[in-house]
């Protein structure tokens, strides 16, 4: 029997999780079922990482391709090298520096580990995340596997839709159909940054929290950054051109543009929502048909409202959500990516 799991801390606006709680929850991951549970980023959809068949529940829950790779979650004990062909120097580098945390590497997948995990491809997309309630769970499951469980777990939510921060978001989602620990709300709020190293080089496949700018301090040179033009990237999660979608029509712009669309609105007796930085939004921010949000001025404190916001307009019965294009700076890149991708969903129907 696998030795008992330690109660993890959790934040304060959630009910402590129990032992129990997380030797039920590994056990269910032992049998090839389906746990969410909370990450520093966003809740996950976790099965059995080197299970086919728990992969494929894990697809077929959010209606995700079969071709788009999920990534695998390992404890703060657990060896990369075991889902790995080889660990590059570079990969090691970036382990000591930012796990447990927010960062994806890919990297060659080991010929043993289940093709199911990388949607065929010949990588794997491995991280160590630093939510206590999630090192707990990966802990204990990585126990009943000799130290070598992995657990794939994408967001718990539909497949292109926003991703959840909550363990209430995954309910919403999901009704009581799939096992939840609730930890609380996430942290960060986006999902990891993912860097590419299976190439013989470091590219950012997708922004996070982590910058490239602080990778590069550890790497000594900065990793190539996505242009659309490197054909060679293997597919990662999160990286389609539409995704992180709310129900409600998003239109992405700079201010001066949205401004003719809320004048357009209003003279139709349309209610829209407007998320956009106060000292931009004028007399928008008071008018009687206009849903105003105040877009966070910090780019951390935004993107982990970024999800519960847009989940809230979607139930805020307004016809189109109308938000201001963010500053084109490296730290505003992650929140600009997601926002980006949840107005692409819409762009055929403007």
């Amino acid at each position: 029997m696998p030795p008992r799991a330690t109660p993890p801390p959790t934040s304060s606006d959630a009910p402590a999780v129990t032992a129990a709680q997380i030797e039920a929850a590994a056990a269910r991951l032992d049998a090839g079922e389906l746990v969410a549970f909370p990450t520093e980023t966003v809740y996950g959809l976790g099965g059995d990482a080197e299970n086919p068949e728990a992969v494929a529940r894990i697809y077929a829950a959010k209606g995700r391709p079969a071709t788009h790779p999920v990534i695998v979650h390992l404890g703060p004990h657990g060896d990369p090298q075991y889902w790995v062909d080889a660990l590059p120097a570079d990969a090691q580098k970036l382990i000591d520096a930012f796990w447990p945390g927010p960062l994806t590497l890919i990297l060659k997948r080991a010929a043993h580990i289940p093709p199911a995990v990388s949607g065929g491809q010949d990588s794997v997309g491995l991280r160590t995340p630093s939510h206590p309630v999630a090192q707990a769970l990966l802990d204990a499951f990585g126990a009943r596997r000799g130290g070598h469980g992995g657990v794939a777990a994408p967001s718990a939510n539909r497949f292109g839709h926003v991703s959840p921060t909550s363990a209430q978001h995954v309910r919403d989602e999901f009704g009581s159909s799939i096992y939840v620990l609730d930890g609380g709300r996430c942290e960060v709020g986006i999902e990891s940054t993912i860097i590419d190293l299976s190439r013989g080089f470091a590219a950012l496949l997708r922004p996070g929290r982590i910058t490239p700018f602080e990778i590069a301090d550890v790497l000594g040179v900065a990793p190539r950054l996505p242009d659309g033009s490197d054909a060679t990237a293997p597919r990662a999660s999160g990286t389609l051109k539409a995704h992180y979608a709310p129900r409600t029509p998003l239109t992405l712009a700079p201010f001066e543009v949205l401004e003719p669309l809320l004048v357009a609105a209003r003279d139709a007796n349309t209610r829209v929502a407007l998320v956009a930085r106060r000292s931009c939004a004028g007399v928008w921010a008071d008018a009687h048909d206009v849903h105003f949000v105040a877009a966070p001025e910090d780019p951390h404190v935004y993107a982990r409202e970024l999800y519960g916001l847009l989940r809230a307009l979607d139930r805020a019965d307004v016809a189109r959500i109308l938000v201001e294009r963010l500053p084109d700076t490296p730290a505003w890149a992650a929140v600009n990516d997601r926002l980006g991708r949840a107005a692409a969903a819409f762009e055929a129907n403007p």
